[in-house]
């Protein structure tokens, strides 16, 4: 003769058991999008915010940070690769536009995509980016040229945080790698090495 209630009850703790592991498969699969987007929204490890343009400047008039540019191309990738400028002094909570321009040198048509981060890492909170080109694909014919944009603007916030206060410069990175599937690739992935991470995760 069988339990009836005990066999409901394990019934119940084992439909139980198998919920939970769905959900924290669910959760293992949603980690990675969950964290850029962590990243994105609060500048952590020096990934710079993104954003709408501001609606209202709240900046002492004169207030401004050098914006410098520093633009690498990966090994594997034959493509030339640097911003318009060396840097811009850019007015706290005003957007600014910079033009980066690529060509692919080889002899055959490649894809790239752009990692990038900010130096110092805790500008990653502050900087925040309109539109950037950065971990879209680019596929370039051989001796062909783009130009893309960043727009961008230092949220004024950036005074009102002790530890950036005294800032008065800071360094916008970027490095193209050639892509597969959306993907940045070296080399070293070429032999069996691992994907490079994006910027400063």
């Amino acid at each position: 003769m069988t339990n009836a209630p005990q066999n409901r009850k394990l019934g119940r703790t084992a439909l139980a058991c198998a919920g939970f592991a769905a959900g924290m498969l669910g959760l293992a699969f949603a980690s990675v999008p969950l964290y850029d987007a962590f990243c994105k929204a609060t500048g952590y490890g020096g990934t710079p915010r993104q954003g709408p343009v501001p609606t209202a400047v709240a900046a002492k008039p004169g207030d401004a940070m050098l914006v410098r540019f520093d633009t690498n191309v990966a090994p594997g990738l034959g493509w030339k690769f640097r911003a318009e400028r060396g840097g811009v002094e850019a007015p706290l909570g005003e957007t600014q536009t910079v033009f980066f321009h690529v060509k692919n040198t080889g002899p055959t048509a490649t894809t790239g995509v752009a990692t990038f981060n900010v130096q110092p890492e805790l500008m990653g909170g502050y900087f925040v980016k309109v539109e950037c080109f950065c971990f879209k694909e680019q596929t370039l014919q051989p001796g062909e040229t783009l130009d893309v944009p960043v727009v961008f603007y230092i949220d004024p916030a950036v005074r009102a945080d002790s530890n950036t206060a005294a800032l008065s410069e800071m360094t916008l990175s970027y490095t193209y790698f050639a892509s597969k599937n959306g993907q940045p690739v070296t080399a070293a992935l070429e032999r069996g090495g691992t994907v490079p991470g994006r910027g400063n995760f």
